[in-house]
């Protein structure tokens, strides 16, 4: 890998552009004074691999609907009809999700690890603090795999179009309010959220913000905030989380998909393209193919990841060989059920490892990198990458 220092933004300089998670808990700086350099061809191949697994993973979803296997996927029972309703209906929009892959560098071929398809972070990073640290570096900042910001924004306005050409969004839009939430007291996912809204506003939707404590939900007339009704919620919150800490919140919630009042985004249906399960799913539809790791629900007779299917940040993730863990993570997410997939090195450099992360907002739209340990956690630092 051809990587490159640079000279980092400072603390405040960060703060001022809305990044306030700067230093991990550790006090080492979370965003890397580096710059990895790509090639055109390497960008071309991450956008391919997006939205070719995407495509995989809607007749992923398709198979498990049609052969009622939610409990493989470890779906709460409480969302089983909320998804189903999301999926059958088309206004229900996928905004956005981030695809985990390792290789990808070097000739390494690209492989899946996971599809963070509900609300996953490092967006704001990778949408805005690298192209800023090109621009500070006098690096050509319009020289990255990074349209995330237009893609989204253009992602809105099929919300509305439902897929159609999104130049006719301004005759179809009829004023629909869209509002944003996040939990208080987390400025990552706050940032996340605000960053979602000026994408909606700039594709021209009305927007809104505030905690998710301060939303009002009724089954049968929506989502209110401060008197007025939003046809669209978006909340920062998983879907899963939903179901277990706030059981009677999803029961409402699916009768106000039922009744057709509000409209959730992400929708509901992305849970089944979260659970670390489906990559199961994927390998039996698919088997063999270039972009997937072998996987199942029962042990692998060879090197090979355990994880569960609704951790996050490296949590209850272990590494295994010859029967033996060689690396683990604890957590809070060993209740969940278990998946194994086969091992997969990431590309390193002096012993320190990169992970190439890939949103999506209805195709491949920006590369972003994480680099540190054989299993990534929430320790892992940001890095930009440069097309060379």
């Amino acid at each position: 890998m051809n990587i490159k220092e640079i000279k980092p933004l400072d603390k405040q300089s960060l703060e001022e552009i809305g990044l306030e998670w700067h230093t991990d808990s550790d006090n080492t700086d979370y965003i890397s004074n580096e710059v990895v350099e790509i090639s055109k061809s390497e960008a071309e191949t991450f956008y391919e691999a997006g939205n070719e697994l995407y495509d995989m993973f809607v007749e992923a979803g398709q198979y498990v609907i049609d052969n009622n296997l939610f409990f493989e996927l470890d779906i709460p029972t409480t969302l089983i009809d909320t998804i189903k309703d999301s999926w059958e209906n088309e206004v229900h929009w996928h905004i956005y999700g981030r695809f985990d892959f390792a290789g990808g560098f070097d000739n390494k071929p690209i492989k899946l690890l996971e599809f963070n398809a509900d609300t996953p972070t490092l967006l704001y990073e990778s949408a805005m603090i690298q192209w800023a640290l090109l621009k500070y570096n006098r690096m050509d900042s319009n020289s990255q795999f990074n349209n995330i910001f237009d893609c989204i924004s253009d992602n809105f306005k099929r919300m509305i179009t439902l897929g159609e050409d999104i130049n006719r969004f301004d005759e179809m839009y009829e004023g629909w309010g869209v509002l944003f939430s996040s939990i208080r007291g987390n400025s990552e996912e706050e940032q996340t959220t605000r960053f979602l809204l000026e994408c909606a506003k700039n594709a021209g939707l009305e927007t809104e913000f505030c905690y998710i404590d301060e939303v009002n939900f009724s089954e049968e007339e929506g989502v209110f905030f401060n008197d007025r009704k939003f046809e669209f919620l978006f909340k920062l919150l998983p879907w899963e989380i939903i179901s277990i800490d706030e059981p009677e919140l999803a029961l409402i919630i699916n009768k106000m998909i039922q009744n057709k009042n509000t409209i959730f985004l992400n929708p509901a249906y992305t849970l089944l393209f979260q659970s670390k399960r489906i990559l199961k799913i994927l390998w039996d539809l698919f088997p063999n193919h270039p972009l997937l790791l072998e996987t199942s629900y029962n042990p692998l007779n060879k090197k090979q990841v355990k994880k569960v299917s609704f951790g996050r940040e490296g949590a209850n993730i272990e590494i295994l060989e010859n029967n033996s863990v060689i690396e683990k993570k604890n957590g809070e997410y060993g209740n969940y059920k278990s998946v194994y997939q086969e091992f997969y090195e990431l590309n390193s450099h002096n012993g320190i490892y990169y992970q190439p992360n890939v949103f999506f907002a209805y195709e491949s739209c920006g590369l972003g990198i994480r680099k540190g340990g054989n299993i990534m956690d929430n320790f892992a630092k940001f890095v930009p990458h440069i097309i060379k």
